[in-house]
């Protein structure tokens, strides 16, 4: 981020105390902040086409104070139900939470008064995911579940590598940062330019698919992907608001590569998903959302997606589920992630790198495990997390995103001393199928990896907690109360 845009995204964030006087949540804020930049930046970007008329930006301020508000809660209204789908999906069931008419008049003089010029300058949608960002790391709002941190984000597409001949999915798309990562990076290793109409047609129809549950973060994931030139038909291709653990998810089309964060904890109730197709029905999120990617490859296809350590020492149904990807899968690297790095301080978080199989059973013979978790500094305001704490890792993992031979033949495995070490499939077996593996003690300390079975029920109970409290904050922010737990 830029130091125009941290200054114009703080002079936004700022803009939060004013709401906070009316009331409002950090949540509340950032989509309501959302709607009146909606407007504010197609009057920039010269797309007002996209509303109607007589419900724009400057429609808004011509309003005398006093009835600006009442006319805002109507043009949310009209906004939600006419013109065009994405300006409707947008603002889907848009009402609005400030009481007061001096509040909107302060945000919308304040919001005019930005320097506009540099904002389109560095790029709208690096404005708009720097006030994502800031409200992810703030611990009230309760976003940081819908945020992944972008450096890993980074990583993890430059290892994966994506192309324009992709079907590329997220299934838990937050506000769809994995997405406009691996726009950005077929756009940038390919020239646009140089694209025949067929490969102009695949990529805005037929490339980029994801789908998200929580209808506030989706409308905040259609003006993110927006604001990064990614515009669909919402029929097709885009970010679809649905829940991917029903038959919806049955409906997204099988993908050469995924790139994701699934949510954790329980489903809401308790219940199972309504899905037929999985062989391992639980109420567990993260087993259910690894079936989803396993299930939804093509033959070939790779992924690449984050899991709590639970998923990878489950006794129970967990180690059923591992067994399964282990034989439809090529489960080829794990990478042991810092702590700290998002969600609650003490889960412990891992990305998974594997490939469908062409054949249904024996396609894991070994797994690679890097542990840049042990030794490595907490990461919090004080120490930020960047690209470059993935450097070694991306050199170690190699340029095969498909992790197939003769790439894996060129990895070191560098002992118990080291980072990067091979176990065979017969080993993980031995094992109890555990893929909970850790070889690195914590300097000055008993290793806090090697986890003994109370601990890793801790663990386990951990994410079940975190993933309820996620559910509380979710609930009470309906209810427009704000809480910190």
């Amino acid at each position: 981020m830029t130091n125009i845009t941290h200054d114009i995204v703080a002079k936004l964030w700022n803009l939060c105390n004013i709401l906070k006087d009316d009331g409002m949540t950090y949540h509340q804020y950032v989509i309501e902040l959302t709607y009146l930049l909606f407007l504010k930046m197609a009057k920039e970007t010269r797309t007002e086409n996209l509303l109607p008329e007589a419900y724009r930006w400057d429609d808004l301020e011509s309003k005398a104070a006093l009835d600006r508000l009442e006319f805002y809660k109507i043009l949310l209204i009209h906004l939600g139900s006419h013109n065009s789908t994405l300006v409707k999906e947008i603002f889907a069931n848009a009402s609005s939470s400030i009481k007061k008419p001096s509040t909107l008049s302060t945000l919308v003089t304040e919001i005019d008064k930005l320097d506009w010029y540099s904002a389109r300058q560095e790029g709208l949608g690096d404005v708009y995911e720097g006030l994502l960002e800031k409200n992810a790391n703030e611990k009230k709002s309760g976003a940081g579940q819908y945020f992944t941190p972008r450096p890993l984000i980074d990583s993890m597409v430059h290892i994966m590598r994506p192309t324009l001949e992709d079907i590329i999915q997220d299934p838990a798309a937050g506000t769809g940062g994995f997405l406009i990562a691996a726009n950005r990076y077929i756009r940038e290793n390919s020239d646009p330019d140089t694209w025949t109409e067929k490969q102009r047609r695949k990529y805005r129809s037929n490339t980029f698919y994801g789908m998200e549950h929580v209808q506030d973060t989706h409308r905040l994931a259609l003006m993110n992907l927006m604001l990064h030139g990614l515009e669909f038909d919402l029929q097709g291709a885009g970010i679809h608001y649905g829940d991917t653990l029903s038959p919806e998810g049955e409906a997204l089309p099988k993908a050469t590569l995924i790139l994701t964060n699934p949510p954790f904890g329980s489903k809401k109730g308790g219940g199972l998903p309504n899905r037929k197709d999985f062989t391992f029905p639980t109420s567990n999120k993260q087993f259910c959302f690894l079936q989803h990617i396993y299930r939804g490859l093509k033959p070939g296809g790779r992924a690449a997606a984050v899991f709590p350590d639970n998923v990878l020492f489950d006794s129970n149904l967990g180690k059923d589920i591992r067994i399964d990807l282990m034989e439809k899968c090529n489960l080829h690297t794990i990478l042991r992630l810092p702590t700290g790095i998002f969600y609650a301080q003490g889960i412990k978080t891992n990305v998974l790198f594997f490939t469908r199989g062409k054949k249904e059973k024996g396609n894991t013979q070994e797994v690679w495990v890097y542990d840049l978790r042990a030794n490595i500094s907490q990461f919090g305001k004080r120490t930020q997390l960047t690209r470059e704490h993935f450097a070694e890792f991306e050199v170690a993992f190699g340029d095969d995103p498909f992790g197939s031979p003769p790439s894996l033949d060129k990895r070191v495995d560098t002992g118990e001393q080291g980072r990067f070490r091979k176990f065979t499939r017969n080993w993980i077996a031995d094992h109890s199928d555990s893929l909970d593996i850790s070889w690195l003690r914590n300097e000055g300390e008993n290793s806090t990896d090697e986890l003994p079975e109370p601990a890793a029920l801790a663990q386990e109970a951990m994410v079940e907690l975190e993933g309820a409290l996620e559910e509380l904050r979710g609930i009470l922010e309906e209810l427009g109360e704000e809480v910190e737990v």
